[in-house]
């Protein structure tokens, strides 16, 4: 496996970075698309001869009822990715998961490419354009606590209501950015 591995480290040298571009308007953020992640990762791929095979397993699919009443299917799909070095035919398997949610047809797809898009970037290492996190955990740390502040439930560290609100609805309890980060990686 020492060849694979070779490649694989130019790989995430390729890889090291990959800029926000895309922005969801409705929640005010920037990410790293889906398509701007798999373009980069294939450029490097191929560059390196490794062949990149997926094998996406749906784990389950459920009804979901949204805050508007709604009924929306929700998919959870486990991404196998199998790389292949094309010269000695030695394989590295990466694992991924993720989730997604449609009034449609297309949970199914949103998982699979977020499953994709997640185990690259985890598996490779990508840095993602910024770390706000760490300027936002700053000022949250420097806030004085009161009684009104919320509080992280894992480290203890005071946070916005803003980030109260979110953490609540995604992990069902309040979280910091870091605790945040950290359940996401459990995931």
């Amino acid at each position: 496996m020492q060849k694979i591995a070779k490649k694989f480290v130019e790989v995430m040298r390729d890889c090291s970075h990959v800029a926000k571009n895309g922005t969801n308007e409705f929640h005010r953020y920037k990410y790293a698309t889906a398509a701007d992640v798999l373009e980069k990762v294939n450029a490097s791929l191929t560059k390196h001869g490794i062949a990149s095979v997926v094998t996406p397993n749906l784990l389950s699919m459920q009804q979901v009822t949204t805050a508007k009443g709604n009924v929306e299917q929700l998919a959870t799909v486990e991404v196998v990715i199998t790389l292949i070095d094309s010269e000695s035919g030695e394989t590295l398997t990466l694992k991924g998961l993720g989730s997604g949610q449609d009034s449609g047809d297309k949970s199914v797809a949103k998982a699979q490419t977020m499953g994709l898009k997640y185990c690259y970037l985890n598996s490779l290492a990508i840095a993602t354009n910024d770390d706000p996190e760490a300027d936002r955990h700053t000022d949250e740390v420097m806030q004085p606590k009161t009684a009104n502040n919320p509080t992280c439930h894992d480290c203890g560290a005071n946070i916005t209501q803003r980030v109260a609100d979110y953490s609540k609805g995604k992990f069902g309890r309040f979280l910091c950015y870091d605790c945040q980060r950290s359940q996401q990686s459990v995931a």
